[in-house]
């Protein structure tokens, strides 16, 4: 027995509690590291929508998933190593961690090639920490619009992971402002722990694993 149910309905009463439309906020499934029975569970519910950490774990899976289960949508929501940028472009219909020049440049080498491109989120690093990849907050602005206007790229939306020992609010505050200035129409924030503080503050997309499927069972390697 799966929590998706739960999980909606706690969606849906936090964006009546924020005065906003159930409909405007999405589940992404936070499927990495869990075992098949678990994802088919949720997909055997009727849910299509689903983020990966790692390029190569989506491939071990997705493809045949794909095969026996319609419409689904898959985000990469991990990082993405240059090298990945190919298999990463056939697979995900979204990629969350757009973090670094040099990686837009690789993405949009290879757009230009197939003639297509996933739709592109912007990650922001809006605690300025060291060991977290995304783009700084004060570089943001000139980020994205490099990325539109040079580089034709669709950055359609902006993520953020806050840092874990502080509130969320003010990160999510932070990255709502940063969408709004920038004309981008998706906000990708909330994690199991604070998605129903980051739905109070404009997220459109909530990235719930440990809360949707149980723990995770990481396996060795």
């Amino acid at each position: 027995m799966s929590g998706l149910k739960d999980i909606i309905g706690r969606i849906e009463k936090a964006a009546q509690t924020a005065g906003r439309d159930p409909a405007s906020v999405r589940l992404i499934a936070v499927s990495k590291v869990q075992p098949l029975a678990r994802i088919e569970a949720i997909l055997d519910e009727g849910h299509r929508l689903f983020g990966e950490n790692r390029v190569q774990e989506a491939q071990g899976k997705w493809p045949d998933l794909r095969e026996r289960y319609n419409g689904v949508e898959l985000h990469l929501i991990g990082p993405l190593q240059t090298n990945k940028v190919k298999p990463a472009m056939d697979l995900f219909d979204s990629i969350q961690s757009l973090d670094r020049n040099r990686l837009a440049v690789k993405i949009a080498t290879e757009a230009q090639e197939r003639g297509s491109c996933p739709d592109l989120y912007v990650q922001v690093n809006t605690g300025a920490e060291k060991q977290k990849a995304g783009i700084l907050p004060d570089e943001a602005d000139a980020f994205i619009a490099r990325c539109r206007e040079e580089m034709d790229l669709p950055v359609i939306g902006i993520m953020a992971i806050p840092p874990a020992n502080e509130l969320p609010e003010p990160h999510f505050d932070l990255l709502a402002q940063i969408a709004e200035r920038n004309g981008v129409s998706e906000i990708s924030m909330g994690m199991s722990a604070d998605f129903e503080t980051a739905i109070a503050h404009g997220a459109t997309s909530v990235r719930v694993g440990s809360a949707l499927f149980g723990a995770r069972t990481p396996t060795a390697g």
